[in-house]
């Protein structure tokens, strides 16, 4: 079933309920406001704090979308990517493309303008839509990327090199239109992180899309009752597809514009959110805040609150254990995946299985999952091997990159490039990326275990373990380490805090700065290679 079909359906039996609320906490508010079917007509100037929709004005607003695309001559597999911060008209845009049969292709927010031109050629995007926040960045290479493709701005006073989305949707017909779909049919490409190099263009069919509906509502059970709350960005997979559990029951989400401990909890009292989808430095700074008393846990309604998982990057066992104490009601999951494999959900704790809170898990609902060696060939328990996956969620191909295809996908295999072993229970670790692993002197060194490890300490905010140049050894590892608000530590209580680790795991340089994150929570590794290991820049994306 084509994943347009669940917002029909959605429409259908639900109507006239709220299906998505967007807040931003930075704006005082002045009045509430509900996104009717006047504001088509009648843009509302007013800057809202808080906005929301039904599932009818949904799928009216993604139909007018699609006739717009169908009356500019879009056609079935053409793309249009979508460069906006999270907002109420995100999802129906992403919609609407799909309902013509083209491709919905997500940029992420942080690219400069000469990494949107290169996503827009490497995708060969032919409609740009795009929010305020980018004008700048997309007047800088809007002569280029305009010649062949259609620009739509979407928000007050359009600027003269687009055309206006709100004013020329406000006259398409709210109509579905009826363009034929299979599960075979393509229907988007989402950007890898770009964490280890130049981002790489992930080809997904609709078949794909659906099974991550399934996967998400089958590990976390969403009912028609439940409200998540969303904060990562839309354009990547792990917000949307933890979304899909909840687009499948037809339940509430709630778009939160900003990560501050007070502003998370404030929604989730507000909006009665049900089930939050965290990264670990949010989680991290919700704790602090908690154990300063910046945050009374008394001034807050958070006893619906029932599910808190994390996924996106590895989980130090330390940081659940903390979040425990204080919510020993939460049911808690790890969710591990890659945008290749459509996100979250290919391997995955489970909510039963909090004794064993640091793996990753087992396979997921519909998924296969092996370890091999470096001839690919399945390893014993115990043994670290690259983590492989298999099913109905993985990618057709890295777009126009049959090389880069070739590397990762082998008879519906997909090979991570991530190192883990599976326990004597059949759990899986992740041990490190495979282009992380520090070779020091011989000895394969994994820095997770190193990050895990000192991340146990009550002073360390946050850690990243990087291999550096050595004439001696090749590479030694230096720990990158942020200190926690408030905190002092010096180079010799750290180093007398590592005796703990066996001698060549032990960090042999420290240095205190701040970890930099992408915006779906994972350490930029390259980034800090290019500022502390003495790499170019090319080197860096070589290597990792």
């Amino acid at each position: 079933m084509p994943i347009v079909d669940i917002l029909e359906r959605n429409c259908k039996l639900y109507g006239n309920d709220i299906c998505l609320v967007e807040i931003n906490p930075e704006i005082k508010e002045t009045r509430r406001v509900t996104w009717k079917e006047y504001d088509l007509i009648e843009p509302n100037p007013v800057t809202h704090y808080r906005r929301e929709i039904t599932w009818s004005v949904f799928n009216e607003k993604a139909n007018r979308f699609a006739n717009l695309l169908l009356q500019r001559g879009v056609k079935k597999d053409d793309k249009v990517a979508i460069l906006l911060m999270n907002c109420l008209e995100w999802l129906p845009i992403y919609f609407g493309i799909l309902k013509t049969g083209a491709l919905a292709v997500p940029l992420n927010f942080r690219y400069a303008s000469d990494e949107i031109e290169y996503c827009l050629n490497l995708a060969e995007v032919d409609v740009l839509v795009f929010g305020p926040e980018f004008i700048g960045r997309v007047e800088e290479i809007a002569d280029k990327i305009s010649k062949n493709r259609l620009l739509f701005f979407v928000g007050d006073n359009c600027p003269s090199f687009a055309e206006d989305y709100t004013s020329l949707t406000a006259n398409c017909s709210s109509q579905t239109p009826m363009i034929p779909l299979t599960d075979a049919d393509n229907a988007a490409i989402y950007f890898s992180s770009g964490t280890t190099g130049f981002p790489k263009a992930i080809l997904h069919n609709h078949e794909s899309l659906m099974h991550s509906c399934k996967v998400e509502q089958n590990h976390h059970g969403q009912t028609k009752q439940d409200v998540f709350l969303c904060i990562p960005p839309l354009y990547h997979t792990g917000a949307k597809m933890h979304w899909f559990g909840s687009f499948l029951e037809g339940s509430k989400a709630v778009l939160l514009k900003g990560t501050k401990p007070e502003f998370i909890l404030d929604a989730v009292s507000k909006e009665k959110c049900t089930i939050v989808w965290l990264l670990v430095p949010w989680a991290q700074d919700i704790l602090d805040a908690i154990d300063r008393g910046d945050i009374k846990l008394a001034d807050y309604e958070l006893s619906q609150w029932r599910l808190m998982h994390i996924g996106a990057q590895p989980v130090p066992q330390s940081l659940i254990q903390r979040w425990k104490k204080i919510f020993p009601h939460h049911q808690y999951d790890t969710n591990y995946g890659l945008s290749e494999s459509i996100g979250p959900g290919c391997v995955h704790l489970g909510v039963e299985n909090i004794h064993k809170v640091g793996a990753i898990g087992k396979a997921g609902y519909g998924w296969e999952v092996k370890i091999v060696d470096e001839n690919r060939n399945t390893i014993k328990r115990g043994e670290v091997g690259e983590l492989a996956v298999k099913g109905p969620g993985v990618m057709t191909c890295y777009y126009n990159d049959e090389a880069a295809t070739a590397e990762v996908l082998q008879d519906g295999w997909l090979f991570t490039g991530d190192m883990a072993q599976e326990d004597e229970d059949g759990f899986i670790f992740l041990v490190d990326r495979k282009k992380d692993v520090v070779i020091s002197g011989g000895e394969n060194i994994y820095p997770v275990q190193i990050e895990d490890f000192l991340r146990t300490n009550d002073k360390v905010k946050d850690v990243a373990v990087i291999g550096i140049p050595d004439k001696r050894l090749g590479e030694i590892t230096a720990a990158i380490i942020e200190i926690k608000s408030g905190c002092e530590a010096t180079e010799e209580e750290i180093n007398d805090y590592c005796m703990k680790l066996p001698k060549y795991k032990r960090p042999r340089k420290l240095i205190f700065a701040d970890i930099p994150r992408n915006p779906t929570g994972k350490i930029e590794k390259p980034k800090l290679r290019k500022i502390y290991g003495g790499e170019s820049l090319v080197a860096a994306q070589n290597r990792g």
